[in-house]
């Protein structure tokens, strides 16, 4: 990957490459610039598809400029397309240029891959975010210049002040991270998963190019066709992302994601080395023993990467640094550490199973969530409202069945995390019951105007968009390219994601057992061993550790000092963690107070 930085309008060299180097660690082969009268425009370079001095960036043909940051799979196909350009390179990045000089900015419809990237066509500036998010893009239209940039962090500098948005501090509560296109710093904004933006003589208009919704509903009927559809397309986005004349290696759980990853690969010729996470002392959350197993199965090479209480708490600082701003995904440490153990070993490319869960129904939930829906059809549920109203629970349970009997939204997001309920508990100001739906109200309305209808639809929809969008891929996105590595993600191919919306939702959920059509694919590649194992996903003992270093005390230091939080309910939350329950709920206190204790006190 790479990392992205301009400026578009005034500007000193000096600061802007102050703020430019804090992006080095995006990419360390080359640090390119280029200055002219009201355009700064530079690329830190991590050099993948055609690592010849030719191909740094900022890349230019006639007027056009570039900074790119991702990898465009179906380069080769393109530039057959394409043949009269005048190539100079072998790089993906050129094909962007060419692309746009033929077909304008309509060229992104054609591109396959995750990008992120600038392109300064005249007085023109395009900011483009790849159809799921994998890439970021934060930008600030200040008073007298537009700063765009991969990380928050090379904005920053730009800004007056430091204060915080109040919309990003809702979002984050509700769904585990700021909603687009909010940040927590006020005047910072993000561009969200297929959208760009274009700025001219100082306008800013921004257009939602993607939707998977887009696609038809229910044009595949048979088990047939869709087990043959999902093999197909799996093997296909496989074989595009192997391409790689760097070492590629994957990561490796217990579970079916990565295993079937690492399998389609070895079908495909490519034995991938692998990495596992472990913590001694911690058996409910190890995945050694079944990664090993897995591995053995497959004929792979794994590594085991054990992390202790000392290496969680000694890298937390820096790992939340390197997010910017808060996220609550505790699993972001141990993957930071599992990343550097990686880049160790010399590792520039590592494939991950991210989307695999939203795509095929992988969380339990959704089937509970499926279940519940129909008590909205109950007609007699007066009573049961007024009750659901009178006996307040912090329980979720008591929450999803508050909603279905009031007739609102059952289902938002899988980080669905504090309710606005408990938030009006919890914050010293006033919080309307489903207020929060306001950052999910266009992603309700264009599912609503789809063609499709089915709730499960709308559960993968909504998680794509934001729980892995904004979320999952933030995270891996940051602590991946914190060790200079480019994290690939099979299952979030658009085509493939196609694929299986455009399959009846009555095949998806299939048995009512989780990744019911995967797993069927999965039958002819992997033991039913794994397949049936229980899931895990990439649990961690943060609390318990976040506890044990005393650490946990900075969310009441912090709330002594702003006064956000009731203390009362405030230590209900805490009391309840040490019992191990409410845990991500009082990490994500934690991770917010870290922030504001960095940036605001």
């Amino acid at each position: 990957m790479c990392g992205v930085f301009g400026i578009v309008g005034e500007y000193t060299p000096q600061k802007a490459r102050e703020a430019l180097a804090t992006l080095g660690h995006r990419g360390r082969d080359h640090c390119g610039i280029v200055e002219k009268e009201r355009l700064f425009l530079a690329h830190q370079r991590l050099s993948i598809t055609d690592t010849h001095e030719r191909s740094h960036q900022p890349m230019h043909y006639k007027t056009l400029l570039l900074s790119f940051n991702g990898e465009i799979y179906n380069h080769v196909q393109l530039r057959l397309e394409l043949a009269s350009y005048p190539w100079k390179t072998h790089s993906d990045a050129e094909v962007i240029l060419a692309a746009y000089e033929y077909w304008g900015i309509e060229c992104i419809h054609r591109f396959e891959g995750m990008f992120a990237f600038a392109l300064v066509d005249g007085e023109k500036l395009y900011l483009v975010r790849d159809r799921f998010g994998k890439k970021p893009m934060f930008y600030y239209h200040g008073k007298h210049s537009f700063v765009f940039a991969s990380e928050i962090k090379a904005i920053k500098p730009f800004l007056k002040s430091v204060s915080m948005n109040e919309d990003a501090l809702r979002s984050y509560l509700s769904f585990l991270a700021p909603a687009p296109p909010h940040t927590f710093y006020q005047g910072i904004e993000k561009l969200e998963s297929g959208e760009w933006l274009c700025l001219e003589k100082g306008a800013v208009s921004k257009h939602r190019y993607y939707d998977v919704l887009d696609t038809t509903s229910s044009k595949i009927t048979t088990y047939e066709e869709a087990f043959e559809t999902i093999e197909r397309e799996l093997h296909r986005s496989l074989s595009m992302r192997l391409e790689s004349t760097h070492s590629t290696a994957s990561l490796l759980s217990g579970g079916v994601d990565s295993a079937l990853i690492c399998a389609i690969a070895a079908s495909q010729g490519k034995k991938l080395p692998t990495f596992t996470l472990g913590y001694n002392e911690y058996s409910g959350y190890d995945e050694r023993a079944n990664a090993k197993e897995s591995a053995k199965e497959l004929g792979l090479e794994n590594t085991e990467v054990v992390i202790s209480q000392n290496d969680f708490i000694g890298s937390l600082d820096t790992v939340l640094g390197h997010l910017d701003e808060p996220l609550n995904d505790p699993a972001a440490v141990p993957l930071y550490l599992l990343f550097e153990a990686i880049a160790k070993e010399g590792h520039k490319v590592v494939l991950s199973g991210e989307g695999s869960d939203e795509l095929f129904l992988g969380y339990r939930q959704y089937f509970e969530y499926l279940d519940i829906e129909k008590a909205a059809s109950l007609h007699h549920k007066n009573w049961l409202k007024k009750y659901f109203h009178s006996n307040f629970s912090m329980n979720r349970e008591w929450e999803w069945y508050k909603r279905v009997f009031d007739d609102t939204l059952l289902f938002r997001t899988s980080g669905d995390k504090f309710t606005d309920l408990q938030q009006n508990l919890l914050l010293r100001r006033n919080v309307r019951d489903n207020e929060s739906l306001r950052f999910l109200q266009l992603y309700r309305e264009a599912f609503e105007k789809s063609a499709h209808i089915h709730p499960a639809q709308w559960y993968s929809a909504i998680d794509l968009k934001l729980f892995v969008g904004e979320h999952f891929l933030t995270k891996l996105d940051r602590v991946s390219m914190a060790h200079t590595i480019e994290a690939r993600t099979p299952f979030l191919d658009h085509k493939l994601a196609e694929s299986v919306f455009s399959i009846s939702p009555e095949l998806r959920i299939g048995e009512g057992v989780t990744k019911y059509l995967l797993k069927q694919v999965g039958k002819k590649y992997l033991s039913d061993t794994i397949l049936n194992r229980k899931k895990k996903g990439f649990a961690n003992p943060y609390m318990e550790w976040l506890i044990a270093s005393g650490k946990i005390n900075l969310i009441q230091e912090v709330n002594a000092k702003t006064g956000l939080f009731h203390t009362q309910e405030l230590e209900k939350y805490i009391q309840l963690a040490h019992r191990g329950k409410f845990k991500q709920h009082v990490w994500g206190l934690y991770v917010l107070s870290h922030w504001i204790n960095k940036e605001l006190l």
